[in-house]
Formats: C-alpha cells, sequence, structure tokens
C-alpha cells in the first residue's frame, strides 16, 4: 500500500493515471495529452507498473499503457473502511467534533472573570453494585484511577484523601503516551468538603492553567442511593471562580464528565465482586 500511495502522489502520476482510466494509450499520446517530455512519461509509468497500477504490451514500435482498477479499487475500498472507522456513531471522531462546537461556544461566551458562575450540570448513573462497592470506586486512588479521566485520557498521578479537609490532586496524559514524552494533557488541585461513607461525598476540584493559575473551581456533589438493583448516583456540579481563560475546560465538562462515569459503571458491571458484596451486606 505505501509502494502505490507513494506512486499517485505525484500530480504527473496521477494525470496519467486519468488519462489511462478513459482508455489505454501508447506512450507517445500520453506524453503528449499531459504536456510531458517522452522519457519524463515513461519514467512515471515505469512507476505506476512497479506499483500495480498499470501494465503495458508492445504492439510494434509502440507501448500500450492500461490501467489496472483492482489497484485503485484495493485502495478506495481501504480508504472507505477507514473513513467508516473515524466516522462510527458515538467514535471518538464524533465526540471530537461535539467538543470542537462547544468549545466555539464556549469561547464566545467568555469575555471577563465570573462567566461562567453559576453554571451547573447534573449527571445521573444506574450503577450494578452495592452503594459500599461504588463508595470504594470513589474514594480508593487505586479504584478511582482506574475511570476518573475521560476516554482519551489516563490518571498519571492521583491524591485523594477522603477525609473532610483532605487534599486532591489530580494530574493525566493522552492514554497512548505510556512514556511520558508528550505534554501533560491536565491537572488539577481541590478539597474534600463532606465524607458520608456509603451516602454522600463533596469535594471542590480546580484545573489549573497552563501559568499555573485556577481554571475555575467546581463543586461535586456526588450522593448514593441504595436501589434493588444497586446503585443510584446522582452528581451535581457547580462552576465558581471562572476565569476568561477557563472557557476550553468548561467545553469539555458534559462530555468529559459523562465519559469518566459511563467508565466507572462498566467497571462495575463487570466486577465479579459485585455479588458478593451485595450478598454479605
Amino acid at each position: 500500500m505505501d509502494v502505490l500511495l507513494t506512486a499517485l502522489a505525484d500530480p504527473a502520476r496521477w494525470r496519467l493515471v486519468s488519462l489511462l482510466a478513459e482508455r489505454p494509450r501508447p506512450v507517445g499520446v500520453l506524453a503528449q495529452l499531459a504536456g510531458a517530455r517522452q522519457p519524463q512519461t515513461t519514467k512515471h509509468l515505469q512507476t505506476l507498473e512497479r506499483a500495480g497500477v498499470v501494465t503495458s504490451q508492445r504492439t510494434g514500435q509502440r507501448r500500450i499503457y492500461a490501467l489496472r482498477p483492482a489497484a485503485l479499487r484495493e485502495l478506495a475500498a481501504t480508504l472507505s473502511r477507514l473513513a467508516d472507522t473515524a466516522d462510527q456513531a458515538g467514535g471518538p471522531r464524533e465526540t471530537y467534533d461535539r467538543y470542537g462546537r462547544s468549545l466555539h461556544t464556549e469561547r464566545a461566551r467568555a469575555g471577563e472573570s465570573g462567566w461562567a458562575d453559576g453554571r451547573s450540570f447534573t449527571f445521573l448513573r444506574s450503577l450494578t453494585a452495592h452503594p459500599e462497592l461504588v463508595w470504594r470506586h470513589l474514594t480508593d486512588t487505586a479504584l478511582l484511577a482506574r475511570w476518573w479521566t475521560p476516554d482519551d485520557l489516563r490518571v498519571c498521578e492521583l491524591v485523594f484523601e477522603a477525609r473532610p479537609g483532605g487534599r486532591i490532586i489530580l494530574e493525566y496524559r493522552d492514554i497512548e503516551d505510556t512514556d511520558g514524552s508528550d505534554q501533560i494533557a491536565g491537572r488539577g488541585t481541590g478539597t474534600v468538603d463532606d465524607v458520608r461513607p456509603g451516602e454522600r461525598l463533596a469535594y471542590r476540584l480546580s484545573p489549573l492553567l497552563p501559568d499555573g493559575g485556577l481554571a475555575f473551581t467546581a463543586h461535586v456533589d456526588l450522593n448514593l442511593r441504595s436501589t434493588d438493583t444497586g446503585t443510584d448516583l446522582d452528581v451535581h456540579y457547580r462552576i465558581t471562580d471562572s476565569t476568561v481563560d477557563s472557557a476550553d475546560f468548561i467545553a469539555g465538562i458534559e462530555i468529559g464528565f459523562g465519559q469518566s462515569l459511563d467508565k466507572l459503571a462498566a467497571i462495575l458491571a463487570a466486577d465479579p465482586h459485585n455479588t458478593d458484596t451485595r450478598s454479605t451486606t
């Protein structure tokens, strides 16, 4: 495939492919139609032939070239598969586009400090786990690190002291940045406000701007309610202290935090200890 793409990347060779798509033609005629010298045209055709795009045969004193459609169809099928992968419903590209629209909207709103103060978001997830197990995933750093980022990020540093006044430090990188060579994707610091095991967890968390300043303060209130099938997790997310530069962060709250909660739900649904935890309570 690399050889094929390299052969087609040259505008002069692409012109020859277009001419041969109409009908087989001799080298001299192709050179005339392409406005090029015949030796140069011959070299381009030889490159295309090595790549499997064209074939040739000698007739008398002339060499006739013809297009091989199979190579182009194979390339078209590969490109179509790539486009379908990128365009799949609910996939990363759709999320990227959705964030882009939100980014444009929030940047237009961010005219002065405090522009987003009072904004709030609500999330509700019905989780297939007892509140005690859900609580562990909300407060145990080893479990929290498994889900507390959007889909394309990973936690690389986490401090979460599950007590009133406890520290919160969250740092994350791209999920594929395994050696830490890329820039940090984000960092936040905060404080735990209220801890009621199995019932309520409240904290403040502030994303940091590149200069180390606070982008805004998120007041996050998580309430757990036991149900017949597990736990309802009700999350209220409220913004204060918003700066002009916080727009990029705020644009991703609904998408990013929602993805994090979806990861939590999936982890708990796949946890074999769910049943055991419920049976011992």
